[in-house]
């Protein structure tokens, strides 16, 4: 047996009959040339073969089942023919060799094209052709190669600068603006080879950048800052664009103008004396520019920049300067000493300009030290004084420095030990380019006299460079010369003692500057100046460098900052592979604005009226003028209601005002005496001088009051002031004493309110004058006040000094006598009247009908037999009164307070109101 072999091809989806022919090369004995069927093998072959004439072997296959060329393309399996075996039962049955048929499914185009992607999107910078944007890709299910190509690509959307190629590649036609256009939304469809279009076409976003320009993005120029809120973020989203160079290193420096600001950036605007005490210095420190005041007069005259919050600068220009007071610094300094100055300076000629000199009063011409300016340069000069060495000592010490001419201000410090002078600058250390010797002075009698701003010095002599301007001050042949041009502030003299550095930088470390929190990830270098106004950063990594950028804030610790705008700056440099500034980053300029604090009000309360005896005042402690003085300070806060949604915009909603009471610091509080000032000889305010050093601060008395400063809190400032005592012990003459109290912060930026107090003196006689008085006419007792019956609100001051005082005893019986017999004559007589008024009343009801013309009578009534009818009636119509008596009595008592208060002499008036319903008319009476 045999086949003819034979490949099949069949379109899928074929179920027909393939014809097959099998040959009998040996026919069966019983039926010759005869095939009775066929089997199939393999696994799950969807195909079968079925007998079609068993005498020429011929049989069909056909599929089982519909055909998918997606699932599998070919089919390959083996049959075999059999034929029909002996007798009725089939025996000997015949099989072939095994002959395998190939089919393979042919495709029809049934599936179309679907993009990979359900969207694309692209970015492209302007003014530039790209040879290719983006690829958009599509695929197609169909199993032949025919149907399951794409062949093209298709841009819907019309009139676009784009075009598409046949394997999906995207490029503009044009230049592309910004300015025209930033974004494209393109529709893109494609298409097989057997012409399908896709089942959903695609969406392009072509965005357009501008020209890429290196530098910082993602910064704000404007930023506020809210006192008290601690640190503010400055670039929390900043980032360098390099555009796509390749960077090596990265250095970026910030900076924070703060120049405008008081002494060169915010500080606590406390006096110079406050700021040393805070920063450790310890006492012996002589103010010479000092605020004016009573007690600091010599400055008064020179003109002050009062635009910075009390921050007390004074100006220069070339004709003002002071001399100051002998005592305020000794005539021979104790070395070592410290000379400590704020100093801003333009570039000036070439003429001397004097800071401090103490030179001859008188006679001669002599300059014993000085600091000036002279061509940019700051000089010392110390002249030694006579000794028995006359050998070369060093006189002059130069340095030349940029900050002496640069308009900027700059804080000096001068500590000076023979015969070395070191000099700081902003906390830098600056060692003389020059020092120059001289003879010691020689021996003369003569005094000295210390000025600012000037040299104090005699017409013929040789240092006077600034003659033009000698009519400003002048003494006799003596006048001011070598006037400084700038602004000074803060000028000290510490003698016997050098500051030391941790002092000098805490008087000039500002109160705001830069700060950084670094991540832990980040390694980048970070510098700080001195003054905390800049940070350098270096690093080569622009993600880290970012991050870092990211966390640089602006910090002010004051608890009321100076308001206004702090200037920002950020410059930046990189570099390539070339080790040169490949990519220029341009500068950023931006500013913080600090808005205004919650002023503080500060308020002073307690008793303001009391008496005490007068040997009390006489006492070694005196009186103790604020017993009960409390010290509180507010803020006042407006606060924006919570509105509901309906009553967002209803006009009637207003903002409420919230008071909170704060803690801060004083730095000065004032006892002045009211009226005249106070007598040396017989009077004194003082205050314990251990409880004051204790708290770090300094008192001083004078004639007109005490004055006590220095920075503390106001619990401490209100415990000593509980402290201060007036003595008098001289107080025969003294009746009373007003005193009033100001308390301030930050060098009188905030002032409290004005305290007053009065204390009346108490004057006990001796036991033979209370008999006297006892029986004294009441012409003779002291006029008081009847509003209250405590004394502590009253001045108890006789109108004859001369006379005999009364005792307090006295006093307080026979007013509180005279007033009750007032009142009870007074309430009789009113409810008397009331009374026959009501019986006239009744009476002319009933008899209405019987009056008769009155006019042409006239009847006189006893004033004396009303008097005694009143008094008889006292006592019948006491229950009856007692109520309407009280009333009577408030009403009277305040009436005549106001009496007493207009000045009228108290007996005439006790006495018209006693007697004011005892008077008649005797104008017609003949004598």
């Amino acid at each position: 047996h045999g086949f003819v072999k034979c490949v099949c091809f069949l379109h899928r989806c074929f179920h027909g009959p393939i014809m097959i022919l099998a040959v009998l090369l040996m026919p069966p004995p019983f039926t010759a040339g005869e095939i009775c069927g066929f089997r199939v093998h393999g696994q799950n072959v969807p195909f079968e073969v079925v007998l079609v004439n068993g005498s020429t072997g011929e049989g069909a296959v056909r599929a089982k089942e519909k055909l998918d060329c997606e699932l599998q393309k070919e089919h390959t399996f083996t049959i075999q023919a059999f034929d029909c075996g002996e007798g009725p039962d089939g025996t000997n049955m015949k099989k072939s060799h095994k002959a395998t048929v190939h089919i393979q499914v042919n495709d029809v185009n049934e599936y179309s094209p679907a993009f990979k992607e359900k969207s694309y999107k692209a970015t492209v910078v302007e003014g530039r052709r790209y040879d290719s944007i983006l690829r958009v890709e599509a695929v197609d299910a169909d199993c032949s190669f025919q149907f399951s190509q794409i062949c093209s690509y298709e841009i819907v959307t019309p009139d676009v600068p784009f075009t598409i190629d046949k394997d999906g590649y995207i490029k503009n036609t044009e230049k592309l603006s910004y300015s025209k256009e930033r974004v494209y939304k393109l529709t893109v469809t494609a298409y097989d080879c057997g012409k399908n279009r896709a089942t959903e076409d695609v969406l392009v976003k072509i965005s357009i950048k501008p020209t890429c320009k290196p530098g910082w993005q993602g910064w704000n120029k404007r930023m506020e800052y809210e006192p008290g809120t601690g640190s503010l973020a400055l670039f929390p989203s900043m980032h360098l664009e390099t555009c796509e160079e390749p960077i090596t290193s990265i250095q970026a420096r910030v900076e924070l103008e703060t120049s405008h600001i008081g002494k060169g950036c915010d500080r606590d605007t406390y006096s110079e004396k406050s700021l040393h005490r805070l920063c450790g210095a310890t006492s012996g420190t002589a103010e010479l520019l000092p605020a004016p005041s009573s007690s600091a007069h010599w400055t008064a005259s020179l003109p002050t920049d009062n635009g910075h919050d009390s921050d007390q600068v004074f100006e220069f220009n070339g004709t003002q300067a002071v001399k100051v007071p002998e005592g305020v610094v000794s005539s021979s300094l104790a070395q070592p000493f410290t000379i400590s100055v704020w100093m801003r300076h333009g570039p000036g000629g070439q003429d001397k300009e004097t800071i401090l000199c103490n030179s001859d009063k008188t006679e001669m011409n002599r300059h014993h030290y000085a600091l000036y300016v002279h061509n940019c340069r700051l000089v010392f000069l110390l002249r030694q004084e006579p000794s028995e060495s006359e050998s070369y000592k060093p006189a002059e010490f130069h340095w030349k420095l940029d900050q002496v001419c640069n308009k900027e201000w700059h804080h000096y410090v001068l500590n000076v030990e023979f015969p070395t002078a070191a000099l700081f600058v902003d906390g830098v250390s600056h060692e003389p380019f020059l020092v120059t010797e001289d003879y010691p002075l020689h021996a003369a009698k003569v005094q000295t006299q210390l000025t600012v701003g000037a040299c104090w010095q005699d017409n013929s002599g040789h240092d006077t460079d600034n003659e033009t301007n000698a009519d400003t001050l002048t003494g006799g042949s003596m006048h001011m010369s070598q006037f400084f041009r700038g602004s000074l502030a803060g000028l000290m003299i510490r003698s016997g003692k050098l500051e030391n550095k941790k002092v000098i930088d805490c008087l000039y470390t500002c109160k705001e500057g830069l700060d950084v929190q670094l991540p832990a990830e980040v390694a980048d270098s970070v510098q700080f100046s001195p003054s905390q106004s800049s940070i350098t950063l270096e690093g080569d990594d622009i993600e880290s460098f970012d991050k870092v950028m990211q966390h640089i804030s602006y910090l002010n610790s004051r608890q009321f900052p100076t308001p206004g705008i702090r200037h920002l700056r950020i410059s930046t440099t990189v570099k390539c592979f070339n080790e040169e500034a490949c990519v220029a980053v341009p500068d950023v300029e931006g500013y913080v604005t600090v808005l205004q604090p919650d002023e503080p009000r500060i308020s002073l309360s307690g008793i303001d009226h009391f008496a005490r005896g007068a040997a009390e005042f006489e006492s070694v402690g005196g009186v103790t003028l604020f017993p009960e003085l409390r010290i509180v300070s507010t803020i006042t806060r407006e606060v924006e209601p919570e509105a509901e949604s309906e009553g967002d915009n209803d006009p009637t909603v207003q903002e409420s005002v919230v008071s909170e009471e704060i803690m801060h610091n004083l730095d000065m509080c004032e006892v002045t005496a009211v009226g005249e000032e106070l007598d040396a000889e017989h009077e004194s305010l003082g205050v314990d001088l251990t409880q004051v050093q204790q708290r770090g601060l300094e008192a001083s008395s004078s004639n007109v009051g005490m004055i006590i400063t220095g920075v503390n809190t106001m619990a401490n400032y209100e415990q000593l002031l509980h402290l201060i005592r007036y003595r008098n012990w001289n107080t025969e003459a003294l009746f009373d004493r007003k005193f009033k109290l100001v308390c301030s912060e930050l060098n009188g930026r905030y002032v409290s309110n004005e305290f007053k107090v009065e204390v009346n003196v108490i004057h006990t006689a001796n036991p033979m004058d209370h008999a006297n008085n006892a029986m004294a006419q009441p012409q003779f007792i002291n006029p008081v006040q009847h509003a209250s019956v405590d004394l502590s609100g009253h001045n108890l001051v006789n109108s004859h000094q001369a006379s005999v005082v009364p005792s307090a005893a006295t006093i307080v019986i026979v007013v509180c006598v005279s007033f009750l017999v007032f009142m009870i004559v007074l309430g009789v007589f009113r409810i008397r009247v009331a009374h026959q008024r009501s019986l006239r009343d009744q009476e002319g009801g009933k008899d209405s009908e019987m009056d008769w013309d009155d006019s042409a009578l006239t009847i006189t009534v006893n004033p004396m037999e009303t008097y005694e009818d009143q008094h008889s009636s006292e006592e019948e119509e006491e229950d009856e009164e007692s109520e309407d008596g009280e009333e009577d009595d408030i009403t009277s008592a305040e009436s005549e307070s106001s009496e007493d208060e207009e000045g009228v002499g108290s007996e005439e008036q006790q006495g018209a109101s006693r007697q004011q319903q005892l008077e008649w008319d005797d104008s017609t009476l003949t004598y």
